[in-house]
């Protein structure tokens, strides 16, 4: 039996059980495609994450400059499957569910003073090259901190409510911002938040600005770290990932912070020094 990440009554993990295998396991596991796939599927997130405005058509007029014969029907094709959205520029890694409760946008003419006031979680596709994963991120905004981030190879929820535990170890902030998708919607998600009394706030339908700090994040991390590494197994992404993040967090000067370090800021303010 094999594991369908998108069968409409079974869950991944329920799947796992029904055929003994660890659901960590199956998380491991690049999502495949063909190797000529793969290297459009390449070729379209540098390019979206340089020109995020390009939908389908300008995204296969590029490709088909670059030499690769592409009709548009291929690339509508790919770009939903790596979550990235055809017709308006804002990545569609997470889908509205019909039935579930939408929130209000919260942050709109707000100034963010300290640490902790906003947090914010997205979701962006991590090229392989013999597959690819997704990546869920925790960010503060006022210090740009990753608080936390957890990788899987389904747009799966489970994956976002674990990155979404491990940052609430850490503290918790007054309003948590994300995207109207279907893994930050759920039930589950929310229900987290709600039991922490943290305010809700969701990014209005097709405004690819609303979380932009962390669509910063995911520019630095493709460009500074994994279109150059090129992690060739999931264990080794993780683990350059970690490393990453390590000096995103700790090392790496922000501009927009007076070059301090994310943690200089995150974690002095919140120590009174």
């Amino acid at each position: 039996m094999m594991i369908e990440p998108s069968h409409p009554k079974i869950s991944v993990r329920r799947q796992c059980e029904l055929v003994g295998l660890n659901r960590a396991t199956f998380y491991r596991q690049p999502g495949g495609e063909t190797p000529l796939n793969l290297r459009l599927m390449r070729l379209i997130d540098e390019e979206y994450t340089r020109t995020p405005f390009y939908g389908y058509r300008k995204m296969t007029a590029r490709l088909q400059a670059l030499g690769y014969a592409v009709n548009r029907k291929r690339v509508v094709r790919l770009m939903r499957m790596m979550g990235l959205q055809a017709i308006y520029p804002r990545p569609r890694t997470s889908i509205p569910h019909p039935a579930h409760k939408k929130y209000p946008y919260l942050l709109r003419g707000m100034t963010i003073t300290r640490p902790n006031q906003v947090w914010s979680a997205d979701i962006t596709y991590v090229p392989m090259p013999t597959g690819f994963m997704y990546l869920v991120a925790v960010m503060d905004w006022f210090s740009r901190f990753v608080l936390a981030w957890q990788l899987s190879n389904t747009l799966d929820g489970l994956f976002c409510l674990e990155a979404l535990r491990l940052a609430l170890g850490q503290g918790q902030p007054d309003i948590f911002n994300t995207d109207q998708g279907v893994q930050f919607t759920a039930n589950d998600f929310t229900s987290e938040l709600a039991a922490s009394h943290i305010q809700i706030s969701m990014d209005g339908r097709g405004r690819a600005f609303d979380n932009i700090f962390i669509e910063r994040l995911w520019r630095s991390v493709k460009y500074e770290d994994l279109y150059i590494k090129e992690y060739p197994t999931v264990p080794a992404l993780e683990h350059g990932l970690c490393d990453y993040f390590q000096l995103y967090n700790n090392e790496r000067p922000h501009q927009s912070l007076a070059y301090r370090t994310p943690a200089d800021v995150h974690c002095a303010i919140q120590g009174g020094r």
